[in-house]
Parts: C-alpha cells; sequence; structure tokens
C-alpha cells in the first residue's frame, strides 16, 4: 500500500477568513515503510504573515515572496501528481489540513483531491483517551528525537517525517514495513527469481516496558516450583 504523510504551516486556521497555505511538506510510505520519497515546497501567500503564524513556523513574508503561488504547476498540480492514487496521512487531517488544502485547490480553479485519508489525531485519541494527542506529545510517547523541531521549530517537511514515525508507533511500531508479497518493484531479485527484501523493518528506539507487576511475577514463580524441575517451563529451549 502507498501512502503520504503531510503537513501544511500556513497563515492561520481559515482559508474562509483570507488564509493561505505557506509551506507542504510530504513523506512517501510503501507497506508501512518511509521510502525517502518526499515532496517539499513554500508558497507564496499573496498576503502578510500575521506574527502569531510566524512564532510557530518561522516563515516570513519576506521569505516568501519569490516563492511560487499555489495554482503554479510546481505546486497545486505537482502535489496532486505525487498523491495520486495514495492514502494520506495527516495530523488533524480531516479537521484541517485536507480541508484547507481543498479549499486552495477550488479557490485556484484546480481539481479537488479524491484520496482516502487518515487521521493519525482520531487514532490517538481512541487509543489513549484522556492523554494528550498533539505530535509534540505523541513524540515523546513513542520517545521519537525531536531536537531538530526543537531548535528550529515547526515545518512541513519536518513534521511530516514525525508524523510518518509517530504513524507507524501507532499501527504496530518494528513490525512496520514488512513487505510480505515480496514485491518486485521495490526489492532486488536472486537468480531464481525469489524476492530479496532490502527493506528492514524499523525497530523501537526502546523496548517497551513490561506490564508485568512484582505480584505476578512472584506468583509464576510459585506456580513453577509448585510443578517442580521437570515442568517444561523449566526446559532448556533448542
Amino acid at each position: 500500500m502507498r501512502q503520504i504523510v503531510f503537513d501544511l504551516e500556513t497563515t492561520g486556521f481559515k482559508y474562509s477568513e483570507g488564509h493561505r497555505i505557506v509551506e507542504i511538506g510530504a513523506i512517501e510510505m510503501i507497506n508501512g515503510a518511509i521510502t525517502g520519497q518526499n515532496f517539499h515546497t513554500y508558497v507564496n501567500p499573496e498576503r502578510d504573515m500575521p506574527p502569531d503564524a510566524q512564532r510557530v513556523h518561522g516563515i516570513s513574508a519576506e521569505f516568501l515572496r519569490d516563492k511560487p503561488l499555489f495554482a503554479d504547476p510546481s505546486v497545486a498540480s505537482a502535489f496532486a501528481a505525487f498523491v495520486e492514487g495514495a492514502q494520506l496521512v495527516a495530523h488533524n487531517g480531516i479537521g484541517f489540513d485536507l480541508p484547507f488544502l481543498q479549499a486552495e485547490l477550488k479557490g485556484a480553479g484546480l481539481p479537488q483531491l479524491k484520496n482516502e485519508i487518515i487521521d493519525t489525531l482520531h487514532i490517538a485519541r481512541r487509543k489513549f483517551p484522556g492523554a494528550p494527542a498533539s505530535l509534540d506529545a505523541l513524540c515523546s510517547r513513542f520517545r521519537i528525537d525531536t531536537k531538530e523541531r526543537e531548535r528550529d521549530g515547526h515545518g512541513a517537511l519536518l513534521d511530516s517525517r514525525l508524523l510518518a514515525e509517530v504513524y507507524i508507533e501507532l499501527t504496530g511500531g518494528a513490525q512496520a514495513g514488512l513487505d510480505l508479497m515480496g514485491r518486485d518493484n521495490d526489492t532486488g531479485s536472486s537468480g531464481d527469481g525469489q524476492a530479496q527484501q532490502k527493506r528492514v523493518a524499523r525497530q523501537r528506539p526502546a523496548a517497551l516496558t513490561s506490564k508485568i507487576t512484582d505480584e505476578e511475577r512472584a506468583a509464576h514463580q510459585a506456580f513453577l516450583d509448585e510443578l517442580g524441575d521437570a515442568c517444561v517451563w523449566r526446559q532448556p529451549v533448542g
């Protein structure tokens, strides 16, 4: 399965209030693994940059003056081509990113995207009810390194990469990226025609904390003691 994890930076929260996209970043994933294929562009919003927005992403109106407009083929059409046929993944994508993107496309007289979208904010809230579900909070939960974000601030491509790592953890952790079909388009082939896997599953940055309590461990040991040395759980493996 091909998925595109994407993020937007904007001048504000609502297109209807005159706000515009200023940066688009996207990361490609195939069968749950990050491939290294990215899309990134800055966008001239043809308006000023509110101070609150600049404090978040650090992008100034001056910096954006010579950047392409959203309707430029290098932006809207290029992004549409990059995501064509893929499932989209975004954090608050249903409530913000995709509606904002669709509004920009409509405003530019361009076709709407028809991609399915997965919202990692919704997944996180279902999986960890009552817990903070921001991208920063999820990175902290999964021990994903955010030093670059802390140093440089928000950025659409950086946030897409962090979100891709979060999404991998939310949907299976170290199992992500296993290609059980042995697809030839992203693997090599040996002489006998057998596909050889090149993609390695991403490993967790740290082992999961044991959920076994000391009381449970002691009870298990007492149970083994009752069974004696001949029980199968005391026999060497292999």
